[in-house]
């Protein structure tokens, strides 16, 4: 039985297998998993069923589309027709009548959508657990968190239950999740896949990104989710991601970086995370790339953070049925986001340009960097639960410091494995370009692949044997 997104698709239009065998082979395994892993909000049970029986009928037509038949979930902050969007909150949340434009263009593609994966309360932090839907547990080790926000995606694709999954990254949250579960995590050019119905959401910090196995799977879901909806904000121009997940890059010259933005808390690299970035230089210099040590400048861009990430959280928090049921460290920070969205949240919009300029000198001489995903292996379940806002956001960016200034500046990234560590947890690399530069970093995280062949390497029970 094929595994992986590519191989499906090829499967599919084949014959060699059905849409609906792939879907009830995934229903029952998102079944079986469930009690334990609790990757899923939503299992579309029945319809998913109905939509493979209709991919089964045009594959037999001889239609052929990208994704025709291939089962997949998006993260619970998408709407889907004929579904809630509670966005990891607790309370009766309206049923949409329509799809969001990534979803839609997931159908058109001819995907199969299987469900909804577990987000924390509003897409906040790196962990995915909660009052509205308990823990999601990491696949490599059940006493650990995915990460999050996008922690139910990567479960799900870790675990083998879906091939590949739509996630969002505001802060990280598709990329943090990727590096602790030993996925490809695709955090794209702001506006690359359209959150719409949102024109930009969390006032331009988050987009939407795709999580799989392998760059090739996420280059064909990124390709099959890209695309604007005509009411968004930004627009950048196409790329075939499959086809530049195909080329071998030229000699690059990369900076490795271990700086981390300024943030007025105490932050500290794990030995083990560095050792491992150490060693994906040393495996992109054997490739024939140049790495320099160098740390991008910049400067003071955590002050432009608060006031668009706050101010998101505040308009998405106005959307909830039940204010009561939210969080304290939530209500906390839709008061901080009603404080800071008049003149402040003005100004750090208006910074980004200016921001983009000083943290973009650095690819005047360089053209990737690499740096840590995040700052230690995945936490402990529970390892940040009970804290206050403050004591919480100060945990989180020690973990994470790594990965939020990329969404400031909206610029694109991918994570990608960078082994495990001594208790086989997995850490992640991030690759960083400037604006537009996915075609670079798929070329490089492919070449890195071939290399690495971390495909290959399962957590227990996943994969083509697993249960």
């Amino acid at each position: 039985m094929p595994v992986g997104l590519v191989e499906m698709a090829t499967a599919l239009a084949d014959g060699s297998v059905s849409a609906r065998q792939l879907t009830e082979r995934a229903l029952t395994r998102i079944a079986a998993s469930q009690p334990g892993l609790n990757a899923f909000r939503t299992v579309r049970a029945e319809a998913a069923l109905a939509e493979a029986d209709t991919a089964d009928r045009r594959l037999a037509a001889g239609e052929r589309l990208p994704l025709l038949g291939v089962p997949l979930a998006v993260k619970d902050d998408m709407d889907v027709a004929g579904e809630s969007t509670p966005f990891g909150c607790a309370g009766d949340f309206p049923t949409k009548t329509a799809d969001s434009e990534a979803v839609r263009r997931l159908r058109a593609a001819g995907a199969v959508v299987l469900g909804k994966t577990q987000t924390p309360e509003l897409g906040q932090w790196p962990f995915t657990e909660g009052p509205a839907f308990g823990d999601t547990r990491n696949p490599w080790n059940r006493a650990y968190t995915p990460g999050g926000s996008s922690g139910g995606s990567a479960a799900a694709v870790a675990a083998g239950l879906v091939p590949a999954a739509l996630g969002s990254d505001g802060a990280g949250s598709v990329r943090i999740p990727a590096a602790w579960t030993h996925l490809v995590g695709v955090k794209p050019q702001r506006g690359r896949i359209s959150t719409w119905p949102e024109p930009e959401s969390f006032h331009g910090l988050t987009v939407n990104g795709v999580l799989a196995r392998t760059v090739a799977d996420a280059a064909l879901l990124l390709d099959a989710a890209s695309g604007p909806n005509p009411g968004d904000l930004h627009r950048p121009p196409r790329i075939s991601a499959v086809e530049a997940a195909r080329r071998t890059p030229r000699r690059l010259r990369i900076a490795m970086s271990f700086g981390m933005a300024f943030t007025a808390t105490a932050k500290s690299l794990d030995p083990e995370v560095r050792s491992a970035v150490e060693r994906i230089a040393g495996r992109l210099e054997s490739l024939g790339h140049e790495v320099v040590p160098e740390d991008p400048r910049y400067g003071l861009i955590g002050l432009t953070f608060m006031p668009r990430a706050t101010a998101g959280i505040r308009d998405w928090a106005s959307r909830v049925p039940d204010p009561e049921l939210l969080d304290p460290r939530t209500r906390e920070a839709v008061r901080t986001g009603r404080r800071l969205s008049g003149l402040p949240l003005r100004v750090s919009r208006r910074a980004e340009g200016t921001l983009q300029r000083r943290v973009g000198e650095i690819f005047d001489r360089f053209d990737v960097v690499l740096t840590p995903t995040t700052a230690t292996p995945p936490l402990r379940i529970g390892a940040l639960a009970g804290l206050g806002a403050l004591d919480t956001d100060r945990a989180m960016i020690a973990a994470c410091p790594y990965a939020w200034t990329w969404n400031v500046l909206g610029w694109p990234g991918i994570n990608i494995p960078a082994g495990l560590t001594r208790s086989n947890l997995p850490m992640g690399a991030q690759l960083l370009g400037p604006g537009h530069s996915e075609p670079l970093l798929l070329s490089l995280a492919a070449q890195l692949e071939a290399a690495e062949g971390w495909a290959g390497r399962w957590p227990a029970g996943a994969g083509a044997g697993g249960e």
